[in-house]
């Protein structure tokens, strides 16, 4: 089997950028490991910046989005029993961001590659990159019980961090940057309407909470706990309980309970592999980049790589001129250490850490005041939020 550009993972990452190549008259195979049903139904992000939509709906994938996707412009800070309002429009110029379920945005690329694309292969499973030092990659796969070799110009490697792709750059030439924290997420579905209309985000002196939401009738909620929480070791009513106690505040505002359908706990890292190309080879997403999930960036970040590998190949392809895909993993990294950056400052600024002093629970407070008191603050906050330009 032979194409142009050889695309590793159907996440949102790997159709996206099928489908950029496509409009762009570039060929391209798909290669999935897991099966159709489990891919539209891996639970994931659910925030997508103004620069995703935009791209989504330039792609042509954005009609069910705009229909079904929840709007928001801004989202709420609670510390102290007090509540503050970001207005993202009104810091940033205009730009929102959507909620919009990963599954969903996959559900939709998933139909558009399969009526229009090229071959999109679920249950193929990538064995190794090989020569990606060459002017003919090649990725070995195994599909129906048999072993194949996908022949490629370029391979694009948006398979996780679990992926093959990123153990095919030599270790002598790579660098990781990473951090881990004492502390995840047990994160919930329940079906009850969300109890506000935009995010809230609520530091407390027992940990963090987050009320979000899949649609006007799901709600998803997470909790801070401690780093190798068993998410069936607490109650539902536990669960409700603590959440309240974070979420509360002087006025009359209240959590409405529902049954909760899912249970899991995140844990919480951040991590860069450098560089993000090798040869002829190009890491997406997770596969060379992992950040906390307090800032809603992963599937934001991995959306920028792929775009910006579909302009860098469009303009080699137009030009004749390398420059923009030897650029690719310098390009990309500017706007993912940003990223990680933003992310990072979020999670300190939320989560209290378990060892944490009197002295740094008082900073951290003063961190939220100052964006509840500073526009100079509070428009940082909300331009990191709303995303880092794909240039």
């Amino acid at each position: 089997m032979r194409t142009t550009v050889g695309i590793i993972g159907a996440g949102p990452a790997g159709l996206l950028l099928a489908r950029l190549l496509h409009n762009a008259g570039i060929d391209s195979v798909v290669l999935e490991s897991r099966d159709r049903a489990y891919v539209e139904q891996r639970q994931r992000a659910g925030i997508l910046e103004q620069g995703t939509v935009d791209v989504l709906r330039a792609a042509g994938s954005g009609e069910r989005m705009d229909r079904e996707g929840l709007r928001h412009d801004g989202i709420e800070l609670r510390f102290a029993r007090r509540r503050h309002r970001v207005d993202f429009p009104a810091l940033t110029g205009g730009r929102s961001v959507m909620v919009y379920a990963q599954t969903e945005v996959c559900k939709d690329l998933i139909a558009l590659q399969l009526k229009e694309g090229g071959p999109l292969l679920f249950e193929a499973e990538a064995l190794a990159v090989e020569g990606a030092e060459t002017d003919r990659p090649r990725v070995r796969f195994r599909h129906e019980g048999r072993e194949d070799v996908l022949e490629c110009d370029y391979v694009v490697g948006c398979d996780g961090f679990w992926g093959v792709s990123r153990k095919a750059i030599p270790a002598e030439l790579t660098q990781v940057f990473e951090r881990t924290y004492p502390f995840g997420w047990l994160g919930v579905l329940a079906d009850v309407p969300p109890s506000h209309d935009e995010l809230v985000y609520a530091r407390h002196d027992r940990g963090f909470a987050l009320l979000s939401m899949r649609s006007p009738s799901v709600s998803r909620l997470y909790l801070q706990v401690p780093e190798g929480t068993d998410a069936e070791a607490w109650g539902d009513e536990e669960i409700w309980d603590e959440l309240e106690r974070r979420f509360e505040t002087d006025d009359d505002w209240r959590l409405e309970r529902g049954p909760i359908t899912q249970k899991s706990v995140t844990p919480m890292r951040s991590y860069v592999h450098e560089p993000m190309r090798h040869g002829r080879l190009f890491l997406s997403g997770d596969a060379a980049h992992i950040v906390p999930p307090t800032g809603a960036k992963g599937l934001n970040l991995a959306v920028g790589d792929v775009v910006t590998f579909a302009r860098a190949l469009t303009h080699e392809r137009q030009t004749g001129s390398p420059e923009l895909l030897d650029a690719y993993s310098q390009t990309c990294l500017r706007r993912v250490w940003q990223a990680e950056r933003f992310s990072c400052d979020m999670t300190t600024l939320l989560h209290p850490a378990p060892d944490a002093t009197p002295f740094e629970d008082r900073l951290q407070l003063a961190r939220l005041e100052r964006v509840a008191s500073s526009r100079a603050a509070e428009t940082d906050l909300a331009e990191g939020y709303t995303g880092f330009s794909f240039g």
